[in-house]
């Protein structure tokens, strides 16, 4: 076997055991390590390639970028299960619930508020689901408008900032998870826009789809709804600018703003007396299955680039890539509806950690901005959680839906916001400026990378990143390793 069918045969290997239902993680790794040991029995790979792997798993577990992940979970559960999201809607649905889709506006409106605070989108769907899907259906919305609203509301906490998307997006491609957020907030809200305006447009064209809530429903006025508005909308707003504020004037580092909102999420609960035991253990659980989930893809992937760049995985990638007809835009076009169908069977994880280290070097050398590149990704997988029929936001409102809501109704409620999702992903391909134009990359202080982590940490510059590397690996596209021993004795080095 020569060392080019290798690379070929390795990524329809990894397709193989995917279709079989195998679990991603442990398919990267027993892919990567079942073609290495066939590549050294022919002497196409030496054996001291597979020793670099404890190295790049240190590497793995000492990037403070993904301790990001942990701290954006646990204060998305804290926040959602100590009320917060009942309290907005009934608050909100208030305020919109004289209009016609009153109630869908306000199921928006809270939806990008809790995408900017929770980041979590079963958190989310769920919340919104138990509370404002019932009094939709009691006041006589129809099935597929509520729950299509609902389901895309929920999914716009994957690429409102701090989206867990974005995070791994910026350590998969290397890139900085403050720029993948500043960038990727414009799109956020202008697709949280475009929802609002096809409720507007259902209300209009059948305004029996999306009627008003009765007057004996609006129990608040004047000076009452006010208070209630102010005390309901304030903890959330100083938390939102807790977590990206900071980032944003480069106080913070994503890590550090998230740990603020982690605390801060705390202390809401306290003043709102929610916090227990219980509440607290459910959330640590959960975010430790979140992160352990996580950090096993990572270390998966890591085996199968590892060995998939021992056999010119990437250049048969690249060459693969950069030969399509039109260049750049004939890549972006290709890519996008690989990206989109390939959502139909796999998470935005999955697709995260296998396609994207492909994706990133190639994008850099047609030169392509891959803060931009990241965001563009991030709105076209965000389709994963509303594609019929395996969207996990369709499956999280499944699971609180009435059984008089038809599991059809749901699909096709979801359809008309897919719609409106590839058209942002075309919006952001026409008109890049939307997220490039809102990115400060002179600032180091808000770098996603741990060896910048470090540097900053310890007073000193943080070095500008080489030409873009290998996929997947701990050594991201930035060329230097994340490793925090290495790391630190570079610096001592430079020191002496």
């Amino acid at each position: 076997m020569s060392l080019e069918l290798m690379a070929p045969l390795m990524f329809g290997g990894l397709v193989v055991f995917l279709l079989l239902g195998y679990p991603v993680a442990f398919s990267l790794a027993a892919n990567g390590l079942f073609f290495g040991l066939i590549g050294m029995q022919l002497d196409l790979l030496h054996p001291s390639l597979l020793q670099a792997l404890p190295e790049r798993v240190l590497g793995i577990m000492s990037n403070s970028t993904l301790l990001a992940i942990p701290f954006f979970t646990f204060m998305g559960l804290i926040l959602e299960r100590s009320g917060m999201a009942e309290d907005l809607l009934d608050t909100i649905g208030q305020v919109f619930g004289a209009i016609r889709g009153g109630i869908a506006y306000a199921v928006i409106f809270v939806g990008a508020l809790l995408a900017a605070t929770t980041g979590v989108v079963a958190a989310s769907v769920l919340a919104m689901g138990l509370i404002s899907l019932p009094v939709m259906m009691r006041y006589g919305y129809s099935k597929r408008l509520a729950s299509g609203v609902i389901a895309a509301s929920g999914t716009l906490a994957q690429i409102i900032p701090p989206s867990l998307v974005l995070i791994v997006l910026a350590d998969q491609m290397g890139a900085s998870v403050g720029d993948l957020y500043e960038g990727a907030l414009v799109p956020g809200l202008t697709l949280t826009g475009f929802y609002a305006l096809y409720v507007l447009a259902v209300s209009i064209f059948d305004p029996k789809a999306a009627p008003g809530c009765p007057p004996e429903a609006r129990t608040l006025h004047g000076g009452a709804l006010m208070i209630k508005v102010f005390t309901s909308m304030v903890p959330p707003l100083v938390l939102i600018f807790l977590v990206l504020g900071t980032i944003f004037i480069g106080v913070a580092t994503p890590t550090e703003g998230g740990a603020m909102g982690a605390s801060g999420a705390i202390i809401m609960a306290l003043v709102k007396r929610r916090l227990d035991w219980k509440l607290l253990r459910q959330a640590v659980d959960y975010t430790a299955n979140m992160t352990s989930f996580v950090i096993f893809i990572l270390i998966g992937s890591t085996v199968f680039s590892l060995v998939f760049r021992g056999v010119n995985g990437d250049l048969w990638v690249e060459h693969l890539l950069t030969g399509l007809p039109g260049g750049a835009l004939g890549f972006l076009i290709v890519v996008n509806l690989m990206i989109f169908f390939l959502a139909f069977f796999l998470d935005y994880f999955e697709i995260a950690f296998i396609m994207v280290p492909l994706l990133a070097p190639v994008a850099q050398k047609l030169g392509i901005d891959l803060v931009w590149f990241g965001v563009l990704l991030a709105v076209n997988m965000q389709t994963s959680f509303l594609h019929p029929p395996f969207g996990f936001a369709l499956f999280y409102l499944r699971s609180v839906a009435s059984k008089d809501i038809k599991t059809s109704d749901i699909y096709w409620g979801a359809i008309p916001f897919v719609c409106i999702q590839i058209l942002m992903v075309a919006i952001v391909i026409a008109f890049p400026g939307i997220v490039t134009s809102h990115v400060s990359k002179a600032s180091g202080a808000i770098s996603g990378t741990g060896a910048d982590e470090i540097r900053r940490q310890l007073d000193m510059p943080v070095v500008p990143e080489a030409p873009a590397g290998g996929p997947g690996d701990a050594s991201k596209p930035g060329g230097g390793k994340d490793d925090a021993t290495s790391e630190i004795e570079r610096m001592l080095n430079q020191q002496k």
